[in-house]
């Protein structure tokens, strides 16, 4: 009778009406700022591409999002699903609101699943008079969002996966990373593996014109729409000093020593050597994915990168923590093997999964993926302290590696990378966002990491004699080690994964 209550009253909630939302876009008089100075002999040297920077370590790509917005003189637009209130997520906070402080324009848009808890919090920064600060596809429940789920499924459903970071209408990144401590190996628990793009010229003002689209779209509401009462001074004041409080535990933490001893923490500017110059396609969902009925190459992102998979000659890496391939692109990629093409895949194991219903979905292909010849990788939750020795670089070790980059690799010569899961959700529920370009050095120190490190940091899946799943993987000490079972898990992890795999609703993950 209470839960029905409950119910009952949340079903009475709805969203604000009449809401102002001032229509804002990016600023595009930015050409005598000091980022496009310092770029501009790089861009005229290069006319008509765009340069791009992979990131693929933690730490680097914190301090490059630090970089960017100390550098930052007009404008920063910030886009993500996720933004933790943690060590790393405050400290950007705290820097965005020093730039707004300055004088620069700063919009920050968020996925509003993330944001439970925090309405306080967003409140607060919103009421810098340079900053705003704007929600996708809210709930109405604010204090009871759960309840949205169960009255308006259809619509909170549908979530802001994109993540990107503008500054100046200069320099972007993109990629795979949220916002928190597990993206930017500063967490000691878990540890996301992940990547992003660092990107310079044209294409930073294409992601700028998505930014536009969602920020300002009937699906995109500000946050104090949500605010029953106007922020004081005093409550401002007293929220500064927390921030600036949170600047210093950072700034006096071991992870600022690690940031200390990294080269990318020391600057920003770009040699030559470091970007891959190439003309591109930034493939995005708009934000109108809440209402769609179909998925086309001019509204959604997956049918674009269908045509990169498509022109594959030779190879053709797919890096997906979250992969749940469904029958239809199970046999596209099995007929790719059967035309010559070399398929190699690299996903969660079930205890580096942090979603273990995700891979009760991915357990069901496995077998058919393998039978016709597509290689399967699967990444080991103790993958962290393999880096960190073979690194050699200071760092925090989690207790827990998990893998959560999103990125293509075709012919190793060019690359796609974004937020996009090989997924039902990814394709159909989540707005997602990424770049394909030509880079040829870092396709091939990727496609290279599969035929001469993987075995080190996961476990190769294969099929024998009698038809069962094995695991093999490399030692420190270089032996090849197998496993007949789901690897480092328990019993029961194994059994109730295996109980949920045939009626997890594919369709929601």
């Amino acid at each position: 009778i209470m839960l029905l209550a409950v119910l009952t009253a949340a079903a009475c909630s709805s969203l604000p009406e009449q809401v102002e939302r001032p229509a804002s876009y990016a600023l595009t008089d930015t050409s005598d700022t000091r980022i496009a100075r310092e770029l501009r002999p790089l861009l005229d040297e290069h006319p008509d591409l765009s340069g791009f920077h992979v990131l693929n370590d933690g730490v680097d790509a914190f301090a490059a999002r630090l970089r960017m917005i100390h550098a930052a003189e007009k404008s920063i637009d910030a886009q993500y699903y996720i933004w933790h209130a943690d060590l790393t997520g405050n400290a950007i906070y705290n820097q965005l609101l020093d730039a707004a402080d300055r004088g620069v324009r700063v919009r920050i848009l968020l996925d509003d699943l993330d944001t439970a808890g925090k309405d306080e919090m967003l409140r607060l920064i919103d009421a810098h008079p340079k900053v705003e600060i704007r929600l996708y596809n809210p709930f109405a429940n604010r204090d009871l969002r759960a309840a949205d789920f169960v009255t308006d499924t259809a619509r909170v459903d549908h979530r802001m996966h994109s993540k990107t970071l503008t500054v100046d209408n200069q320099v972007t990144v993109l990629g795979g990373r949220n916002i928190g401590d597990e993206y930017f190996a500063a967490a000691e628990e878990v540890g996301f593996s992940d990547m992003d793009a660092l990107a310079i010229g044209p294409i930073a003002q294409e992601v700028s014109s998505q930014f536009d689209q969602f920020w300002n779209s009937e699906w995109v509401y500000p946050v104090r729409a949500f605010a029953e009462t106007a922020v004081s001074d005093a409550e401002l004041a007293a929220f500064r000093e927390h921030s600036d409080e949170q600047k210093e535990k950072i700034l006096a933490s071991r992870y600022a020593d690690v940031i200390r001893e990294t080269e990318a923490s020391r600057r920003i500017e770009l040699e030559r050597g470091e970007l891959s110059w190439s003309k591109w396609l930034l493939a995005y969902d708009l934000p109108s994915n809440v209402v769609a009925t179909e998925i086309t190459a001019e509204t959604n992102l997956a049918p674009n990168l269908k045509k990169g998979m498509d022109r594959t000659q030779q190879e053709l890496l797919i890096v997906s923590p979250y992969f749940v391939p469904g029958e239809e692109f199970t046999r596209y990629l099995i007929q790719r093997v059967a035309e010559g093409i070399r398929v190699k895949i690299l996903t969660n194991s079930l205890q580096s999964n942090d979603v273990a219903l995700v891979h009760a979905g991915y357990m069901r292909y496995r077998e058919d993926l393998l039978a016709g010849g597509v290689e399967l990788y699967e990444f080991k939750a103790t993958a962290g302290e393999e880096r960190t020795e073979a690194s050699g670089k200071k760092r925090i070790e989690a207790e827990k590696a998990s893998l959560h980059a999103k990125f293509f690799g075709f012919d190793r010569r060019f690359l796609f990378v974004g937020s996009f899961n090989l997924d039902a959700r990814s394709r159909v529920l989540n707005t997602e966002l990424g770049a394909y370009f030509e880079a040829p050095k870092d396709a091939r120190r990727l496609a290279e990491v599969f035929e001469e490190e993987i075995m080190l940091f996961a476990y190769r899946v294969e099929l024998d004699q009698d038809g069962e799943l094995v695991w093999y993987t490399a030692t420190r000490d270089g032996d090849i080690q197998r496993v007949d079972q789901e690897p480092d898990t328990t019993f029961w992890k194994r059994f109730n994964t295996r109980i949920l795999s045939p009626i997890v609703p594919e369709s929601e993950l």
